[in-house]
């Protein structure tokens, strides 16, 4: 309750700007903005400094040591924060460390990231993220879905397939859900598919390898343990609607 009067003052706080001004964003997601230019920037500048061949990457990690798992976990986590595709970091987990180390730092890395956009939602830059959802019509649906079930919301937007991984970061920061619950369920829900594509990235050499094989399967798996979850979840809400509607129709014909 306590989360929902917060959200419904910073709510009447927007509402209460001046008429007729577009909403700013706020320091904060420019500060954001900001760190991603300088993030890819960073990045380029490493790609013509360093042999970015499997081989070469490799053998630079190797070169920095215990510090090379940190600074993946940073700057993976600060990509995830701007929209950065998770596979795609899962991938590179996988080509640098390898399946066992890589499965691991690439689950901290998602949380990692997943806290950081959600507490920007939360706290840092309600007001901005709130302004940016309600532009992308799927984000909306995300944050309601998200806001009506919490923790179990989380983990099927998780397993489930097609939904926006980073948008549902963001999306819970602005719905009801305790920070706790967040973290759990994101943990539990990314594991699979953190496997799946850090394997897939460990396999390049050999796609054939029954590690690559294993790593699709976990993903055919979870596409459709997603999709009968979605559908249980559609046919328990349209249960719920009924059941409103059969309460409330008794109530609606005894005041005709």
């Amino acid at each position: 309750m306590g989360l929902r009067r917060r959200t419904g003052h910073r709510a009447r706080q927007a509402r209460g700007r001046v008429a007729g001004r577009p909403p700013r964003l706020t320091a904060p997601v420019a500060r954001v903005g900001v760190l991603a230019g300088l993030l890819v920037a960073l990045l380029a500048t490493l790609a013509f400094a360093v042999d970015v061949s499997a081989d070469g990457l490799r053998d630079e990690v190797d070169r920095a040591g215990a510090a090379a798992p940190v600074a993946f976990v940073l700057a993976g986590a600060l990509l995830t924060v701007c929209l950065f595709p998770g596979p795609l970091t899962a991938g590179a987990s996988g080509l640098l460390f390898g399946t066992a180390l890589g499965t691991p730092i690439t689950i901290v890395t998602f949380v990692l990231g997943g806290v950081l956009a959600f507490s920007l939602g939360r706290w840092w830059a309600h007001d901005a993220v709130a302004e940016l959802v309600a532009r992308n019509a799927r984000a909306t649906r995300v944050r309601e879905w998200i806001g009506a079930r919490g923790f179990l919301s989380v983990l099927y937007a998780r397993i489930a397939p097609g939904v926006p991984y980073n948008l549902v970061n963001y999306a819970a920061g602005l719905a009801p859900v305790t920070l706790r619950a967040f973290v759990a369920a994101t943990a539990l829900g990314c594991a699979p598919r953190a496997f799946a594509y850090t394997a897939l990235g460990g396999s390049l050499d050999d796609l054939t390898s029954p590690e690559a094989i294993v790593a699709v399967s976990v993903l055919a798996l979870m596409a459709v343990g997603g999709l009968l979850l979605a559908r249980r979840e559609a046919r328990l809400a349209a249960r719920r609607d009924r059941l409103a509607a059969d309460k409330s129709g008794p109530g609606d014909r005894s005041t005709v």
